[in-house]
């Protein structure tokens, strides 16, 4: 487990402009839980401001919460007093829901964070500080701060998980930072071409005849209705396959007593009329 230190050990690289500070934090789990938080968001420095248990960076519910985000914990730092943990800091943000008399002034943290995002020639080195699960954050600890952040929740229902304000507050951050792109996990389908298509068209028509759906002599506009909703729905070269594999059973079933042959020859409005509903929608 890292030693408690008095804030002298070294910052972490400038190009993580971000520390998430937690004070006498109760449970491992969240601690562990916000390594997770941060790391899927790119963010390293960790610092805990007296934990509850001094041994909590390195305890099983604290590494399994964590989940893959073990490199946070082994990075992260154990402080006496918070002016230790805001060392090197520039711009502070508290998380508080107590209205107090007078302090920092209460911010909505999108609006917030870019404001500090831009417009700066040198960027700030931003800290982000979580009080307790069990009592919050002291005033004292509040008045260090430039600016309270408050997470817009239901006016009836504002309680947050720590670990889930951490993962709230990282994610706006991370977005006012420029984000990260969206990585396609499946490769873009392959569109099924106009041949394709009507191809697809012909092989259904015969198998409605087959099926006895379609009057070969009275077809009126369901073709070109299909037509159109193959259009609209943009069918790739597999789903054309599955289509026609469904044609292709529909073909080799044995067809209704008293349905017409598949030639158009001979007419089958008798059955459509029959059929009334289904020709209606020819």
């Amino acid at each position: 487990m890292p030693p408690a230190d008095s804030g002298t050990t070294a910052l972490p690289p400038t190009s993580d402009p971000t520390r998430f500070v937690l004070i006498e934090t109760s449970h491992p789990g969240n601690v562990g839980s916000t390594a997770r938080a941060m790391k899927v968001m790119g963010f390293r420095d960790l610092v805990l401001v007296r934990p509850r248990f001094a041994d909590v960076l390195s305890q099983e519910e604290t590494v399994a919460m964590a989940s893959g985000a073990a490199d946070i914990l082994a990075r992260a730092r154990i402080v006496d007093r918070v002016e230790d943990a805001l060392d090197g800091c520039t711009f502070v943000c508290a998380t508080a829901m107590t209205p107090r008399d007078f302090g920092p002034p209460t911010r909505e943290p999108r609006s917030l964070f870019a404001e500090l995002a831009k417009g700066e020639p040198h960027p700030h080195q931003v800290a982000f500080l979580f009080g307790s699960e069990r009592y919050g954050m002291s005033n004292e600890d509040v008045y260090r701060a430039h600016a309270v952040l408050s997470i817009p929740t239901h006016p009836e229902y504002g309680s947050l998980n720590l670990a889930q304000a951490v993962q709230l507050i990282s994610y706006d951050w991370r977005q006012a930072l420029g984000g990260f792109a969206v990585e396609a996990r499946t490769a873009d389908p392959q569109l099924a071409d106009a041949q394709a298509v009507q191809g697809l068209l012909t092989h259904l028509e015969s198998s409605l005849v087959h099926l006895g759906y379609l009057d070969p002599a009275s077809p009126k506009k369901l073709m070109p209705r299909l037509n159109q909703l193959f259009n609209r729905a943009g069918l790739t070269k597999e789903e054309i396959h599955i289509l026609r594999g469904i044609a292709r059973a529909i073909e080799k079933t044995r067809p209704a007593a008293g349905t017409p042959p598949h030639s158009g020859e001979t007419s089958s409005r008798g059955l459509a009329r029959k059929r009334g509903a289904r020709a209606a929608h020819q």
